[in-house]
């Protein structure tokens, strides 16, 4: 559910005319929050079955201290693909939202962790250098997977209020 903007009263719309459009930007907005994370999820998810992807990330997997058992198990290709099989499912349970909101709000959780797991590399890979900017996006994506979270929660207490 997306927060509505209290109401304005006459005075306010006529100083801020803008504010009439506040409902359709915070539909749209949330709209596109959401399936871009999915979309950004996917892409990235699917990434992992290519030997570059499954090369590019082993630094990272096997410096950390939450993932590592990941290249232990399954090897560089293996453990890519691992990884890349949770993030496309984690996207499926995101873009879930509208039939299942407790579902989407499972996967938004889950893919909050795992961005926070990926900004843990900022600490724990040696000379992480140049990759520091490609991984400080994750904190927008944690952001957004917050968000999304909150907003399948709300959803789901609404339509349960509703059922009352």
């Amino acid at each position: 559910m997306v927060s509505q903007p209290r109401s304005l009263g006459r005075e306010a719309s006529d100083t801020m005319p803008l504010a009439r459009f506040a409902p359709v930007l915070l539909r749209v907005g949330a709209f596109v929050l959401r399936y871009s994370l999915v979309l950004f999820l996917l892409l990235f998810g699917a990434l992992k079955w290519t030997p570059k992807e499954a090369h590019d990330i082993e630094a990272w997997v096997i410096h950390s201290p939450f993932i590592s058992w990941v290249h232990t198990l399954f090897g560089t290709q293996g453990g890519s693909e691992f990884i890349g099989g949770i993030e496309l499912t984690i996207a499926a349970l995101i873009a879930t939202r509208r039939w299942w909101p407790a579902v989407s709000a499972a996967g938004s959780m889950g893919a909050a962790l795992m961005f926070l797991t990926t900004l843990s590399f900022l600490f724990t890979t040696p000379d992480v250098g140049d990759e520091a900017g490609f991984l400080m996006k994750d904190l927008t994506l944690f952001g957004a997977a917050l968000w999304t979270a909150g907003d399948a929660l709300a959803a789901l207490t609404a339509r349960d209020e509703d059922q009352r």
